[in-house]
């Protein structure tokens, strides 16, 4: 029987992918490589150790089951602190160099080194028609809300979506871990770790972002290795469930109720951790579609990167889901017909766009609007062209640009949205 180590180098010594897969095949129903993989790959195992020393020693060789029995000691924390450092020095002097090195510490530092992934193990015992398989880390992400206008109605949660580095935080034994969304562990804030490593918070995943002043700063320090500046960040957090819903794929609780434990929870937390600002909103109602517009407006005035909406009775689950809906900040503004031109190709014989000019919020645009129209649309209005030129429309559009002359501004993206009255310069 080969050693586990000596698979790890065979996997080294070629980057295709096929060829790994073989590597995979020939071992994977050996036992000892097999809880290798899924210790090292499973990333809700985790050693609480951040520095595993490489050996330049020569041991006499640590069997496999003695060093699984240690390392429990490290998952469950039985070992942590000066104890967990010198459990891993003894392991480390009983081992053999290669065994240490190629190995039991990749385990321990959850990293192979040898571009094998939990998806690259999964694919190879499904072709075996294994039942073994490494848990795959998903948390719950977002739609394009403009791709699915539908899905928006009734009573919503609406939050501003922070810019920052996106964090799930899991605390198991009073201990606090940080991933990234794809299950990669953060350890540069150390900070934030500690505020959430609490007893009360035992078995509960937290979803938030981890922010900054400075954004770009903020990025060059997540990863680094050692001397990382982390202290002025902090975590947003907008959800939260107890850990075996999130690993079951699906909350009990609706985004609501979701929403009022946290604000429960919230008055625990030290200045390391802020919730983030939301409304609830009926879509359904006038009322509702003008608090969005403000909402919408102070996004963009705040410089957030845009807003999350979210149906009140909707779940937390661990993929991509209609449940959360995202929706980039866009600009209203309200301007003047002053032209109308015929469209081209399929557009021929109909209207192509409008010309618009106008103030608005005591700026000067002059700019052509000719998407967001249907072909209904275009027939009529150029039916009816003559009637249109003095009616204002209102426009939508992502972000405000300067003309290249600069004498006047226009838009980015810019969508005809509806007239604003029924006669010239009418405004309803």
């Amino acid at each position: 029987m080969i050693n586990s180590w000596e698979i790890v180098k065979e996997l080294e010594s070629n980057n295709s992918r096929l060829f790994k897969e073989d590597v995979i095949e020939k071992h994977l129903k050996e036992k000892d490589f097999q809880e290798g993989l899924a210790m090292c790959l499973d990333p809700l195992v985790t050693f609480g150790v951040k520095q595993v020393p490489e050996s330049e020693n020569d041991g006499d060789g640590l069997n496999w089951e003695d060093f699984k029995k240690s390392s429990n000691l490290l998952i469950n924390r039985d070992r942590t602190g000066h104890a967990a450092r010198d459990l891993i020095i003894d392991l480390m002097n009983l081992s053999s160099n290669e065994q240490w090195n190629n190995w039991y510490r990749r385990i321990l530092i959850k990293d192979l080194r040898c571009g094998v992934s939990e998806k690259t193990v999964n694919n190879v015992a499904k072709r075996m028609d294994l039942k073994f398989r490494v848990p795959v880390f998903s948390c719950m992400l977002a739609h394009d809300g403009a791709k699915h206008p539908k899905k928006i109605k009734g009573d919503c949660l609406v939050e501003y979506k922070y810019d920052g580095v996106r964090v799930i935080a899991i605390v198991m034994k009073g201990k606090a871990t940080l991933y990234s969304r794809n299950g990669k562990i953060f350890n540069n804030f150390g900070h934030i770790e500690e505020a959430l490593s609490k007893p009360e918070y035992n078995n509960i995943v937290f979803d938030g972002e981890v922010m900054s002043d400075d954004f770009q700063a903020l990025m060059k320090q997540v990863y680094r290795k050692s001397g990382a500046k982390t202290e002025d960040a902090y975590l947003a957090l907008f959800d939260m469930l107890p850990l075996k819903e999130f690993n079951d794929g699906k909350s009990k609780l609706n985004s609501f109720e979701r929403k009022q434990e946290l604000n429960k929870l919230s008055m625990t937390f030290g200045s390391e951790i802020k919730l983030v600002d939301y409304e609830v909103i009926n879509f359904d109602s006038e009322k509702g579609q003008d608090k969005f517009l403000k909402m919408n407006k102070d996004a963009l005035d705040k410089g957030f990167e845009g807003l999350m909406i979210k149906p009140n009775d909707n779940y937390y689950e661990s993929k991509r889901s209609h449940a959360w809906l995202k929706i980039k900040p866009f600009i209203e503004v309200t301007l003047k017909v002053m032209d109308i031109q015929e469209g081209t190709g399929k557009h021929e014989g109909k209207l192509g766009a409008f010309h618009v000019e106008g103030k608005d919020d005591g700026k000067f645009f002059s700019l052509s609007v000719g998407s967001g129209l249907t072909d209904e649309q275009r027939e009529k209005y150029w039916a009816a062209k003559d009637k249109l030129i003095g009616r204002l429309i209102e426009v939508r559009a992502d972000a405000i640009t300067k003309s290249i002359e600069g004498e006047h501004f226009s838009l980015r993206f810019p969508r005809f949205k509806s007239f604003r009255g029924f006669e010239e310069d009418e405004k309803i």
